[in-house]
């Protein structure tokens, strides 16, 4: 399983079911977080603090699909496992396609849970790597000048140097030491490295 001190938030109204998930998942080595509602957790959310919740659908006030939908909005990916005692195809569709890992209906089984919880932490631990490194690139890329990010997003269209010269009116030997520049700082020693960081970060450019 995930590192043990993993840490799930569980947002439901039903304090017989917070205090029975509590003990299961404390049983099974993880931290727990308990909110009882979903203003409650939007209120006490921290960024880092849970690697995946455990969300009931039927919530007072904001309702469980209003609250991932809140969520991703916000920008916050933390993976979300659904529990229901009155869900139906529809609600797990809308659920499954906003990216719920799972939709389990009560009562559950208990090791049937657990396996999700599990995946959906493991999720976040790559999403977490993911985020480190495009974090990692952006900080290399706020170290070029403006003129050598101009030179690198060509460069990894496919532009030969001398294009590159044509295209910003200035010589081609400028253009190398330009090249030269961003492939130091980016710390990339070939044009795939290099095309490989610029597409992490999504910069988007169209090929000339």
């Amino acid at each position: 399983m995930t590192h043990q001190r993993s840490t799930v938030a569980v947002v439901d109204d039903d304090s017989s079911v917070c205090r029975s998930l509590r003990r299961l998942l404390m049983s099974a080595g993880y931290d727990v977080l308990l909110f009882p509602s979903a203003a409650a957790f939007l209120d006490g959310y921290r960024t880092g603090c849970c690697g995946c919740v455990v969300l009931d659908i039927l919530l007072p006030g904001i309702s469980g699909l209003d609250l991932q939908q809140e969520l991703t909005a916000r920008g916050i990916t933390v993976p979300i496992v659904f529990i229901t005692g009155h869900g139906d195809i529809p609600m797990s569709v809308r659920a499954m396609k906003a990216g719920a890992v799972d939709f389990l209906t009560k009562p559950f089984d208990p090791e049937g849970l657990l396996k999700s919880i599990d995946q959906a932490l493991r999720l976040d631990v790559q999403r977490r790597a993911e985020q480190a490194e495009v974090d990692d690139i952006q900080a290399r890329l706020a170290r070029l000048t403006p003129r050598e990010r101009e030179v690198m997003e060509r460069v990894v269209t496919g532009l030969l140097n001398k294009e590159i010269a044509s295209d910003l009116g200035i010589a081609e030997k400028t253009i190398k030491v330009h090249r030269a520049r961003v492939m130091e700082k980016m710390g990339v020693e070939s044009l795939a490295e290099l095309v490989h960081l610029a597409e992490t970060v999504s910069l988007g450019l169209a090929r000339r």
